[in-house]
């Protein structure tokens, strides 16, 4: 009897293998949204990273422990921010590309509790007075993710975060922040933008 359970168990971990090896290598997730505000007016909340800090879903008030540092430029190709030692784990993100007024895209680096390197793009359309803005991110499929991918639908789940970041870039952008750094809140953490 107990062979017989063996190789059942043995035939089910053999076809949850095969089953998770048929997953896509790759995945995106994007989400737009209209904002009621000018591609440059919307271009300066997500091209500097201390104003994305203004809007980022992901922004949480750093705990005990958290490490977090900006680099580089204020804004454009360079800018980074790196994060430690909270829930999110550790990380940072880098503005590789930007194009005023039409596209930025961040180099998303993960090092704990996983590693992974994904890639956000932001690209920025004129559209009824105001900017469509599309929010992607894409990057390997890890055997991981496949296997997570059976039981979480990281689309539907990442898609909420992305919609309410979406959502908050319109009010920040409505809101007329200010274009310094200096309305950046400090302290706060943009972990991780996805």
């Amino acid at each position: 009897m107990a062979i017989k359970l063996a190789i059942a168990a043995l035939i089910l971990v053999v076809a949850l293998g095969a089953f998770v090896a048929t997953r896509p290598d790759r995945f995106r997730i994007e989400r737009n949204a209209h904002v009621a505000a000018p591609p440059a007016t919307v271009f300066a909340l997500i091209n500097n990273l201390r104003r994305f800090d203004t809007w980022n879903p992901y922004r949480s008030e750093p705990a005990p422990g958290v490490t977090q540092s900006f680099a580089g430029p204020d804004e454009g190709p360079g800018a980074s921010f790196t994060y430690g030692g909270g829930k999110s784990g550790d990380g940072r993100m880098t503005i590789v590309e930007s194009q005023p007024g039409a596209r930025v895209v961040l180099k998303l680096e993960f090092f704990k509790p996983f590693e992974a390197t994904n890639q956000a793009v932001f690209t920025l359309t004129p559209e009824n007075g105001g900017t469509r803005v599309s929010w992607s991110m894409e990057g390997e499929n890890t055997l991981l993710g496949k296997v997570m991918s059976l039981v979480v639908n990281m689309d539907t789940m990442l898609g909420k975060d992305f919609e309410r970041g979406l959502a908050n870039l319109d009010a920040a952008a409505r809101s007329g922040a200010p274009s310094t750094t200096a309305s950046a809140q400090p302290g706060a953490t943009p972990a991780p933008a996805l």
